[in-house]
């Protein structure tokens, strides 16, 4: 079952040589009104998984949100986003104007880009004990922050490069990071908010194939 978090599920099927998307499968086709028969395999509904979770639920990654409100409810595409980093509980580190923050909530819609692989075990032990370390030194106190050039994406970004440093690897700019890792999701994650407020306006959202403004992968 879709977390409530995330909105509700997107389903997905074909009728009428029509892409066919909402939040449930209706009993008559949206296109031709005849009862839904799907006899073939592909033709059948199936579940989009959405590009959106509760960071609390995630370990080890970083997160985008909304400055203020959610992605599906608020987002313009425009508005200023806010940046964080997990430990291993699901808790959010993010720092601001005010220092840095431990969010137990506020981060339940959320974009997670995963920043360790299953198998690392040995880092995933260290993980909490260097991002508060990190967290705690003076780099990131509050009078140290700028908007523009010592701001949540710098705390992220150097923590990650701290830990690519602890493990011999070779580190990120802002644009490599953002391009390889941020760009892609965040894409994704803006055709589907498109695709989940079309449905909600007007019930359905039929196209006549699945093209670049549809296409999820």
């Amino acid at each position: 079952m879709q977390p409530p978090e995330a909105g509700r599920s997107v389903v997905q099927f074909r009728h009428c040589g029509k892409e066919v998307f909402g939040f449930r499968v209706p009993d008559l086709c949206p296109v031709c009104r005849r009862p839904l028969n799907f006899g073939k395999l592909d033709e059948a509904p199936v579940s989009i998984a959405p590009p959106l979770s509760s960071g609390h639920r995630e370990r080890c990654a970083f997160l985008l949100r909304p400055t203020r409100g959610t992605f599906l409810r608020d987002y313009d595409g425009n508005a200023d986003l806010h940046v964080g980093i997990t430990n291993t509980y699901g808790i959010v580190y993010n720092y601001n104007e005010q220092g840095v923050h431990r969010d137990e909530a506020g981060w339940e819609q959320s974009i997670s880009i995963p920043l360790l692989q299953p198998n690392m075990f040995g880092l995933m032990d260290q993980w909490d004990k260097y991002l508060e370390e990190f967290s705690a030194t003076d780099a990131w106190s509050p009078n140290r922050y700028e908007e523009h050039c010592h701001n949540c994406y710098t705390f992220a970004l150097t923590f990650i490069n701290y830990i690519l440093k602890t493990e011999g690897k070779h580190q990120l700019n802002r644009d490599e990071f953002t391009e390889k890792f941020v760009v892609p999701r965040s894409r994704r994650a803006s055709k589907y908010i498109t695709l989940y407020r079309a449905i909600e306006e007007h019930g359905f959202y039929i196209t006549d194939r699945l093209n670049s403004d549809t296409n999820l992968s």
